[in-house]
C-alpha cells in the first residue's frame, strides 16, 4: 500500500479544518440570521466549505477564493467596528492565520492550476490585513482629545481652605466627597520616578467560611502622621504614614453567617472633639477618645476606638460597641451590612447599610439612623419604607422590613447641616409588582436629610420604579460652581449606574443641569408595571447608541458567533428594557457606569474627573412552579421567602 506524503496529509487536514469551520459557521450563521443578526457568517460558512472542496481537489483557486473572502472580511470588519484593534482581532485572527497557513510552501506548492496568481493575490491581502491591524494598534477610537482652558490650569488655590492639605481625613478626603488633594510634590513631571517607600501586609485573606464575594475596597484615611485602614474582615490597622510600621490593630471578630452576600470594608470615619484641638494648641495630651475612629462591621455593629491607642471608647454605647441590629426585623447577621464609612458631624454619626440583594423579601430595614458621636445614643431615625419615616419603634416593635437602603458612602454639607444619602431599591431588585407606594417613595434617588434631626429636606429620584438594580452607587460630590449668570451655585453631583450625572442645587434638590423625562421601552412582566418615562440628565456618559451584535466580544470568529446568537436571543431595546422571562440585556448594567469611586473635583479650577465603565448585565425572570417554590425547603440554611411571582438568575458579559 502506497504511503501518503506528509504534505498530502497536511492538505487533507487543512481541507478538513476548512470543512468543519464551514459547517459550524453556516449552521450558526443561519441561526443568527433567523434571529435578525449578521448575514456574514452564512457567507463565511459557504466560502469555507467551497475552500475545503477546492483544497481537497488540490485546486489553487482555493487561494484565490480565500483571498477574496479575506479581503471582504477586512472590509466588513472595518465597516462594523472601525480601526479598533481589539474589536478587529476576533474577526481577523483565525481568518488571517488560516490564509497565512495556505501560502506556506508545503501547502500552496501542492496545488495545481494558476498557483502563482492565487498565491500573489492571497499574499497581497495578507499584507493588507497586517497593515490594517498595525494601524489599529496605534489608533484608539475610544480616546477623546481635549484641553482645559488655560485659566483653569492656572487657578489660584485658596490656601486658607487647604490648611490640612497633607491629610486625607475622610473617605472622599472631605465629607463633601471631592476626592482631590491639593498637594503638588508629586506631579506629571516626576510621577514616573516614584519608588516604593514601604509595603504593609495585613495577612487578612479569604477563609473557608467566607462567601464567594470578598473584596478589598478600602480607601485609607490619614490624619497627621497616622494612616487608618480596614481589611475585608474589618480588621483595623493604624500605621505610621511615613514608614508603614504598625502602631496598633483592632479585630472586631466578625460574626459569620452562611447567608452573607459579601464581605467588605470601604473605610472608616474620624472624629475629634474641640478639646483635642485645644490640647494640641497647649501641647498637652488629649483625653482618651478625644480623637476616635468610627468603624462599621458587616455583622451589624459599630465600634468607636481611640485613634491614638486602638482601645475601645468606654463611654460609647456598650464599651465602644453599638448594636445596629436593635429594632431591626429579620436580624440575621449578614443580611444587614454596613459596608461604607458613616458621615460624622460634630455631634452625630449618620449611618445606613446594605441589605442582602435578591435573597429574600423578608429582609432587614434600610433605615438610616443618627447616633450621638460621644455616647452612641440613638438620636433619630429615617425609615424610607415607613408611613412616618422618623418614627422610632418601641422596644417590642421593629423598623419596616425590606425598606429601600443606602449602601454607598454619603456626603455632608457642614454649613447647611445636611447629609446626602444615595438610595437604592427594596429587594428583589428586578421585580416590583408587590412594591407599595411607601417602598417607591424614596427609592433609587438622592435623599437629603437634616443631619441633626433626621428630618427630610428633599428627595430627587433618578430612576422611577427601578427594575434594573440602578441604586445610586457612589458618594455624591459637593461643589460651588459658577453659573451662566456669573453667580456661585451650591450644587451636588450625583453619578449613577446609568452613566447620567445629575446636578442638583443642594439646598433644595432642584435641577441645575436639565434632566428631561423621555419615553422608555414598555411591556412589563406579568403582574408588574413600568414607568412610561425616565429622567435623562444632559450631563452624561451614557452611551449614545444602542448595542448591536457588532459590539459582542470573542477571541475568535467562532466564539464571537456564539455571543452574537446569545445577544440576539435576548430582549433588548436600549436602556431601561424591562426584565423578562426571555432574558433581558441591561446596558448600562447594574455594575454601573459609575460605582462607589464617584467623581473627583478640583473646586479651585472647577474641573471634575470621572472614571466610568461600561459592562452589560443579563437578567431573567423565572416563574414560580415545580422545582422553584416560593418558600425554600425548611431544612435550608436560612428560612427566606423570595419574590412570590419570580426568582432571578443573572450573568455578566462584556461588550
Amino acid at each position: 500500500m502506497e504511503k501518503k506524503h506528509p504534505s498530502s496529509i497536511l492538505i487533507l487536514l487543512t481541507a478538513l479544518f476548512a470543512a468543519l469551520s464551514g459547517v459550524y459557521l453556516l449552521v450558526g450563521g443561519i441561526w443568527l440570521t433567523k434571529l435578525g443578526g449578521s448575514f456574514y457568517y452564512i457567507v463565511a460558512g459557504v466560502v469555507m466549505l467551497i475552500t475545503a472542496w477546492l483544497l481537497y481537489r488540490r485546486r489553487a483557486t482555493a487561494l484565490l477564493l480565500y483571498a477574496l473572502f479575506l479581503l471582504g472580511t477586512v472590509i466588513w470588519a472595518l465597516w462594523e467596528v472601525g480601526p479598533d484593534f481589539w474589536a478587529l482581532t476576533p474577526r481577523l485572527d483565525v481568518t488571517f492565520f488560516f490564509g497565512l497557513w495556505m501560502v506556506l510552501p508545503f501547502i500552496y506548492r501542492k496545488l495545481v492550476a494558476g498557483g502563482k496568481l492565487a498565491y500573489g493575490a492571497l499574499s497581497a491581502v495578507l499584507v493588507l490585513t497586517v497593515a490594517v491591524l498595525a494601524y489599529a494598534v496605534f489608533n484608539d477610537p475610544q480616546e477623546i482629545h481635549g484641553t482645559l482652558d488655560p485659566a483653569q490650569t492656572q487657578a489660584v488655590v485658596d490656601q486658607a481652605a487647604q490648611a490640612d492639605a497633607a491629610d486625607w481625613p475622610a473617605y472622599g478626603r472631605t465629607q463633601e466627597g471631592t476626592r482631590y488633594s491639593p498637594l503638588k510634590q508629586i506631579n506629571d513631571k516626576n510621577v514616573a520616578q516614584l519608588k516604593e517607600a514601604w509595603t504593609f501586609r495585613t495577612g487578612d485573606l479569604k477563609t473557608e467560611n467566607d462567601p464567594g464575594e470578598i473584596t478589598n475596597e478600602v480607601t485609607p484615611i490619614k490624619i497627621r502622621d497616622t494612616l487608618y485602614l480596614c481589611t475585608a474582615h474589618q480588621k483595623l490597622f493604624a500605621l505610621d504614614a511615613a514608614t508603614g510600621k504598625e502602631k496598633w490593630q483592632f479585630d472586631p471578630q466578625l460574626k459569620y453567617n452562611s447567608t452573607f452576600q459579601h464581605i467588605t470594608c470601604r473605610g472608616v470615619s474620624y472624629h475629634e472633639t474641640p478639646a483635642a484641638a485645644q490640647a494640641d494648641a497647649n501641647h498637652t495630651p488629649a483625653a482618651q477618645c478625644a480623637r476616635r475612629i468610627i468603624m462599621p462591621v458587616n455583622d451589624g455593629r459599630l465600634f468607636a476606638l481611640d485613634a491614638e491607642t486602638g482601645k475601645r471608647c468606654a463611654d460609647f454605647a456598650d464599651n465602644g460597641e453599638l448594636n445596629l441590629q436593635s429594632n431591626m426585623p429579620h436580624a440575621t447577621p449578614g443580611h444587614y451590612e454596613p459596608t461604607s464609612p458613616p458621615v460624622v458631624t460634630d455631634k452625630v454619626i449618620v449611618i445606613a447599610g446594605a441589605v442582602t440583594d435578591n435573597y429574600s423579601n423578608r429582609e432587614p430595614s434600610g433605615v438610616i439612623r443618627g447616633f450621638d458621636v460621644n455616647s452612641g445614643k440613638l438620636l433619630w431615625a429615617f425609615d424610607p419604607g415607613s408611613a412616618d419615616p422618623n418614627k422610632i419603634p418601641a422596644d417590642e416593635h421593629h423598623f419596616v422590613p425590606n425598606s429601600p437602603n443606602s449602601w454607598a458612602p454619603a456626603a455632608y454639607d457642614a454649613k447647611l447641616d445636611m447629609v446626602y444619602l444615595p438610595m437604592g431599591v427594596s429587594t428583589p431588585d428586578i421585580w416590583g409588582g408587590d412594591r407599595t407606594p411607601e417602598m417607591e417613595r424614596y427609592a433609587t434617588g438622592l435623599l437629603a436629610l437634616h443631619a441633626s434631626t433626621g428630618k427630610l429636606a428633599w428627595f430627587h429620584q433618578t430612576v422611577h420604579h427601578d427594575l434594573w438594580d440602578m441604586d445610586i452607587p457612589a458618594q455624591p460630590t459637593l461643589a460651588d460652581i459658577t453659573g451662566k449668570d456669573g453667580k456661585k451655585v451650591p450644587v451636588i453631583y450625583v453619578p449613577t449606574k446609568t452613566g447620567d450625572i445629575f446636578v442638583l442645587n443642594r439646598t433644595n434638590g432642584e435641577l441645575v443641569v436639565p434632566a428631561p423625562e423621555r419615553p422608555v421601552p414598555q411591556g412589563p412582566a406579568k403582574g408588574d408595571r413600568l414607568s412610561p418615562t425616565q429622567p435623562f440628565s444632559a450631563l452624561t456618559f451614557r452611551p449614545a447608541e444602542k448595542l448591536t451584535g457588532a459590539d459582542t466580544w470573542g477571541a475568535t470568529i467562532y466564539d464571537q458567533l456564539v455571543c452574537r446568537v446569545m445577544f440576539h436571543s435576548l430582549r433588548y431595546e436600549g436602556i431601561f428594557t424591562p426584565p423578562s422571562e426571555q432574558g433581558t440585556l441591561v446596558f448600562p448594567g447594574n455594575l454601573g457606569m459609575f460605582e462607589w469611586g464617584g467623581l473627583s473635583v478640583d473646586t479651585d479650577r472647577q474641573v471634575a474627573i470621572a472614571n466610568p465603565m461600561a459592562l452589560p448585565f443579563v437578567s431573567k425572570l423565572i416563574p414560580r412552579g415545580p422545582g422553584n417554590p416560593i418558600e425554600p425547603d425548611e431544612n435550608a440554611k436560612a428560612a427566606a421567602a423570595p419574590s412570590p411571582a419570580f426568582s432571578r438568575s443573572t450573568a455578566y458579559r462584556t461588550a
